[in-house]
C-alpha cells in the first residue's frame, strides 16, 4: 500500500512577520485559495487514501495542523518532540506506516513546494512505485530539471539510464550547493538536477539502511515502535526521539547507500524560498506589483504587498519593496535584501522579544 508522507516541521522564517513558529509558511495561503499544506495532501487525492496519509510535525504547530486537515486522522498527525533534522523525521514516519502495513511504501514530501500539474505528478509518483515494487531494495528520488545555474540547490548526478524505465537513472553522486561558476558547469554537462527532496521508497528498506548507516538512530525507533498504540508511547518517544542524531536523509542514507535511482520529474516545481517567490505563483499588476490585501498605490511598481483584515496600505513613490502588515507586525524591506529577513529575527530574539517571532 502507498503512504503519504509530509515533512511540515519547518519554520519557514523568510515569510516573516506572516510567518511564525506557530504559523509557518506551510500553514499559508501563498499561492492559490489552500494553504501550502493542503495542496500538499490534495495532489495525492484519488492516489493514496486519507488514512494512508501521513503528516511529520512540531508539538507547537500540531493542533493548526490538524485544523487544517481535518480529513486525516488525528493519529496521522505525528508530532517530533524537538528538531531533529529529516533522517529521524523519515524514520518517525517509516515505523508508523511499518506498524499499519507490513509491505508499505512511502511517497515523501515537504509541506512547502508548489508543484503542477497534479496530473504529472502523480503519474511520477506512480511510476516512482513502479520502480520500488520491481526492485524493493531501490531508493528512487526525483530530480528538477535545472533552469538556471543555481548556488541555492543541491545538485544529483545522473549515471546510467535503468534499462525498460523511462527517464529514470542510477544516482551516480550529490553534489552540495555550488559556487556559481561550479553550477554553470553542471547546467552545461547535461547530466544534472535538483535534488528537490522527494523520494519513494518502502519503509522496511529505508529502516534497514538507517540501521547499517545510523544504528544508534535506527535502535531509538525500533523502541518507539514496540511502544506504538500502548500507554508508554509519548514517554518512550520524548526520551528517545530527542536523542537522534540530527541529520538529514540525504547524509545519513542516500549519499552512503547503493540501488539509489532518480527520476526527471515532469512536472512544475517551486520551492517557494522566499518572498521574492511570491510573484511568480501568484502574478502581477500592470505595475510589476503583487498584491494581496487592501492596497493603493501611485508611481508604485514591482513591489509584494500582502496586508490582512481590512487595514489599507498605501504607497506613493516607491518601487522594489516588501511590504507585509500582519496584526502585531510590519515588514518594510527592499526586495534585495529579502534574504535578510531572518537578521530581524535573530534581533529580536536577543531583545527577548519572542512573541513576535
Amino acid at each position: 500500500m502507498l503512504h503519504a508522507i509530509v515533512m511540515a516541521g519547518g519554520s519557514g522564517t523568510r515569510f516573516w512577520p506572516q510567518s511564525r513558529q506557530e504559523m509557518p509558511k506551510q500553514l499559508l495561503k501563498l499561492a492559490g485559495n489552500r494553504t501550502m499544506i493542503q495542496q500538499t495532501i490534495d495532489r495525492c487525492h484519488g492516489m493514496i487514501a486519507a488514512e494512508h496519509s501521513w503528516v511529520v510535525t512540531n508539538a507547537v504547530q500540531v493542533e493548526k495542523t490538524r485544523l487544517q486537515l481535518p480529513e486525516l486522522p488525528a493519529e496521522n498527525i505525528l508530532v517530533e518532540p524537538q528538531a531533529r533534522n529529516t533522517a529521524p523525521c523519515v524514520g518517525l514516519a517509516a515505523i508508523h506506516a511499518l506498524h499499519r502495513d507490513p509491505d508499505a511504501i512511502m511517497f515523501i514530501m515537504p509541506a512547502d513546494h508548489v508543484i503542477s500539474p497534479i496530473e504529472s505528478f502523480q503519474a511520477a509518483a506512480r511510476q516512482a512505485v513502479a520502480v520500488v515494487e520491481e526492485n524493493p531494495e531501490r531508493l528512487v528520488l526525483f530530480g528538477i530539471t535545472p533552469t538556471f545555474p543555481s548556488t541555492g540547490y543541491g545538485y544529483i548526478e545522473c549515471g546510467d539510464a535503468i534499462a525498460d524505465q523511462s527517464g529514470v537513472f542510477d544516482v551516480k553522486a550529490f553534489r552540495e550547493k555550488p559556487q556559481l561558476e561550479l553550477a554553470e558547469q553542471y547546467i552545461a554537462a547535461g547530466n544534472f538536477y535538483w535534488n528537490c527532496g522527494i523520494f519513494c521508497w518502502k519503509a522496511e528498506t529505508i529502516l534497514n539502511q538507517l540501521k547499517q548507516h545510523e544504528a544508534d538512530t535506527h535502535a531509538r525507533l525500533m523502541k518507539v515502535m514496540s511502544a506504538i498504540g500502548t500507554d508508554d508511547y509519548d514517554a518512550v518517544l520524548n526520551a528517545e526521539f530527542p536523542a537522534m542524531n540530527s541529520t538529514s536523509i540525504d547524509y545519513a542514507v542516500l549519499e552512503r547507500a547503493t540501488g539509489v535511482s532518480v527520476i526527471e520529474a515532469p512536472f512544475t516545481w517551486d520551492d517557494v524560498g522566499s518572498w521574492l517567490a511570491v510573484p511568480r505563483l501568484a502574478g502581477q499588476d500592470d505595475c510589476g506589483n503583487t498584491v494581496d490585501g487592501e492596497f493603493v498605490g501611485i508611481d508604485t511598481k514591482d513591489c509584494i504587498i500582502r496586508s490582512s483584515g481590512n487595514h489599507l496600505i498605501a504607497t506613493l513613490g516607491v518601487d522594489d519593496l516588501i511590504i507585509v502588515h500582519t496584526e502585531d507586525a510590519t515588514l518594510v524591506a527592499r526586495k534585495q535584501d529579502s534574504e535578510r529577513i531572518k537578521e530581524i529575527l535573530a534581533e529580536l530574539k536577543a531583545k527577548g522579544r519572542d512573541t513576535y517571532l
